[in-house]
C-alpha cells in the first residue's frame, strides 16, 4: 500500500462499508500503527484524537467491525474499510453514524452472482451450480420453470418458510441462467430503470 500518512500530520481519514450492504457507516482516522494493528488483528481500528490513542472500534460496547478489505484511493490519502460490523455502529445505537438504517440484505445478490461466475469458469464436480452449467442452457431453463411453478403453488399457502425457500430457489437459478446467457444482471436493472422514466 501506498500510503501517504504526512498530509494530515500522520492520520489518514478511514471511509467504513459494510462489505454486505454496502452502506457507509462511519469515517474515522488511521495513522501507520492503527492501520497495522487493523491488519493483525482483523478488527478496524482507528487512532482517536479525542482518546489521543489506539481505538479498536466495540472495545467498550463490543459492537466490532471485523475486516474484509482495505483499499486505498488513487491519491494514496484515504482507505476505504470493508468490513462487518457486529451490531450498531454508531456509539447512539443507530445502524451508522450517519443515521442510516444498514438492514438490507440485497447486496449479497453481487456476491451470489460472482460465486456463480466462479462456478461457471472454475468447475469442480462437487458443485451443483457447475453441474447446472454442465448440462447446458435447456436444463437451466427448465430448472428456472419448474422453480417459477413451485414458487406459484407455494403462494396459493400461508407457509411462509416455504415460499420463501421457493423464492430464493427461482432468484438463485434465475441468476444462473442470466450468466448461462452470458447478460448481466446490470443490464435487467437497466431495462427497469428504462421503464421507470417513461
Amino acid at each position: 500500500m501506498n500510503v501517504d500518512f504526512n498530509k494530515m500530520d500522520g492520520l489518514v481519514p478511514a471511509i467504513v462499508q459494510d462489505a454486505l450492504t454496502g452502506k457507509i457507516l462511519m469515517q474515522g482516522y488511521m495513522n501507520e500503527e492503527a492501520l497495522e494493528k487493523t491488519k493483525e488483528t482483523g478488527m478496524v481500528t482507528f487512532f482517536s484524537r479525542s482518546k489521543n490513542r489506539l481505538w479498536t472500534k466495540g472495545e467498550t460496547s463490543g459492537n466490532f467491525m471485523e475486516l474484509v478489505s482495505i483499499l486505498v484511493d488513487c491519491d494514496g490519502d484515504s482507505f476505504l474499510i470493508k468490513a462487518n460490523p457486529k451490531g450498531p455502529v454508531c456509539h447512539t445505537g443507530a445502524d451508522t453514524c450517519f443515521a442510516e438504517f444498514n438492514d438490507s440484505k440485497t447486496g449479497f445478490i453481487d456476491q451470489l452472482r460472482a460465486i456463480i461466475k466462479d462456478r461457471k469458469n472454475n468447475p469442480s464436480e462437487k458443485s451443483y451450480t457447475a453441474s447446472l452449467f454442465a448440462k447446458g442452457i435447456n436444463k437451466i431453463a427448465q430448472k428456472v420453470g419448474e422453480e417459477a411453478v413451485e414458487i406459484v403453488i407455494e403462494a396459493k399457502d400461508d407457509n411462509k418458510e416455504l415460499f420463501l425457500g421457493e423464492a430464493a430457489d427461482l432468484l438463485f437459478h434465475y441468476l444462473i441462467l442470466l450468466e448461462a446467457k452470458g447478460y448481466e444482471l446490470d443490464e435487467v436493472m437497466q431495462v427497469l430503470i428504462d421503464r421507470h422514466k417513461k
